[in-house]
């Protein structure tokens, strides 16, 4: 599959301590890749710098041919937790990079229908359960129709029957947007689901430990995710990486 995103980080650093290093990496057009390894191996500051929001670092980031030099409009960002602004409405938090009027775009509106909080548009983030507060955080990230979606545990402080609706919902709107998809997951159940790939850092900088590719068509049965052989592949590669 051709590289609709390539990402190249010679270094990454926090004052004396290297992040990541010689890490070399890409993802397909409308393809879904998730990022695996221990805590505190890199993951989230590799999205962050993909995202641009952050640039100190050595190396390069393009995106379907072009240098990323900062945030951009094709890039989406769904973090761990909703970051919803508690004295605005759920469309004019989906809405709030369009200005004043952003709640009444049509844009939102379809969005609203999308994740399914069309009777919530008019409440206040309170009054939502940590599932719909993750769907609008969702629609926020969609709004601005990007074609790379990135996820950092987007999904981890929600319930077991709540994280799987969540989890058709994505997967629902990545082959309906035709979206590339970068997401962080402590998850290995998650990751057989959702991906097309599962790539692993190491817990010391440097290349990628190990890629896996999941062969199983969509829509996947998780029954069978469980007893898939590649899982049990997975967290012994994990497990030499001294991950847990």
């Amino acid at each position: 599959m051709q590289a609709y995103i390539d990402i190249h980080i010679k270094e990454k650093s926090f004052g004396a301590r290297k992040v990541l290093s010689n890490l070399h990496l890409h993802i397909g057009l409308g393809e879904s890749v998730s990022l695996i390894g221990a805590s505190g191996c890199g993951k989230s500051t590799l999205l962050n710098i993909i995202a641009g929001l952050d640039r100190q670092f050595q190396g390069q980031v393009v995106v379907d041919g072009l240098k990323q030099t900062g945030t951009s409009r094709d890039i989406g960002f769904i973090f761990q937790e909703p970051r919803l602004f508690p004295w605005l409405s759920v469309a004019e938090n989906i809405g709030f990079s369009l200005g004043k009027q952003g709640k009444d775009h049509p844009r939102v509106n379809i969005l609203l229908k999308e994740v399914g909080l069309e009777e919530y548009a008019n409440a206040l983030p309170k009054h939502l359960s940590g599932g719909q507060a993750q769907r609008v955080a969702i629609a926020r990230g969609m709004l601005n129709q990007p074609r790379v979606l990135l996820l950092d545990e987007p999904f981890s402080a929600v319930d077991a029957f709540t994280r799987i609706k969540l989890q058709n919902l994505l997967m629902s709107l990545v082959q309906q947007y035709k979206l590339s998809v970068l997401m962080v997951t402590h998850d290995i159940d998650e990751a057989l689901i959702i991906s097309d790939r599962i790539l692993m850092l190491d817990t010391q900088p440097g290349p990628l430990r190990a890629e896996f590719h999941v062969e199983l068509p969509q829509p996947r049965d998780r029954r069978h995710i469980v007893t898939n052989p590649l899982k049990s592949t997975i967290l012994d590669t994990l497990h030499e990486a001294h991950a847990f």
